[in-house]
């Protein structure tokens, strides 16, 4: 049965700290149990309150302790950084539950930042050649989306965006829809006022923002429903 989520402990943040300072195995295995009672069991149980809430919301997005969370652990097989540890916790919510599906929901809490998205973030090649093609030629549905995320405070994103039009849309001069098209990702942020973590609003501010963010998984769900992988295109 899932258990509410009623906010992460007050020593969260405190931990991260001091593992971010540490970054000792050692260290980390002493304090496992603080780990799991401040940070992992509270997100296992709001990605859980989440997927309920959005289910019950037909946002089509959902999750499990299990399935969501991504490891505290950094895997440094192929990195100069070396330090075991990341300085944040973080989880997925998508339309399988899992983590290899588009038009998902993602939640950090760290050192840095608390903030919550919904993206197509990296979309194959063929899901993005579509998402570019629908902007060009069906502006005025790609500057209304827009129009509606704005109205509720939210912007694109333009993290790792190309510098130049990609082949094929050369052609593309008006400012906005260019800009857009440039876009590797299509992905809406809010930040998350870190005091409101330890309580269950956190939970209800996610939610509210979900559904604002709808029209951008709305958007790409009608795309996605039309791609042709490129091999068979």
């Amino acid at each position: 049965m899932t258990e509410t989520f009623a906010g992460f402990g007050q020593k969260a943040i405190p931990f991260l700290k001091a593992l971010d300072f540490h970054q000792s195995r050692e260290w980390f295995q002493e304090n496992r149990e603080l780990f799991e009672s401040e940070l992992r069991e509270p997100l296992g149980n709001l990605v859980e309150t989440l997927s309920e809430r959005f289910g019950a919301a037909g946002l089509g997005l959902r999750g499990d302790r299990k399935k969501s969370l991504f490891r505290i652990n950094r895997d440094v097989r192929f990195s100069k950084d070396k330090r075991p540890y990341t300085n944040h916790v973080s989880a997925i919510l998508s339309p399988d539950g899992t983590k290899m599906e588009q038009g998902v929901f993602f939640f950090y809490l760290g050192l840095d930042a608390c903030f919550a998205a919904v993206a197509w973030w990296q979309p194959e090649a063929a899901m993005l050649q579509a998402m570019r093609r629908s902007i060009e030629t069906k502006p005025e549905q790609f500057r209304k989306l827009v129009a509606v995320l704005r109205k509720s405070k939210l912007e694109l994103g333009t993290q790792g965006a190309m510098k130049r039009m990609p082949r094929g849309f050369e052609h593309v001069t008006e400012t906005d829809l260019a800009a857009a098209i440039r876009n590797r990702h299509f992905v809406v942020r809010r930040d998350i006022d870190p005091a409101v973590i330890h309580t269950p609003a956190l939970a209800d501010i996610l939610v509210d923002f979900a559904a604002q963010a709808r029209p951008l998984l709305d958007w790409g769900r009608a795309i996605q429903g039309t791609v042709v992988p490129l091999s068979q295109g």
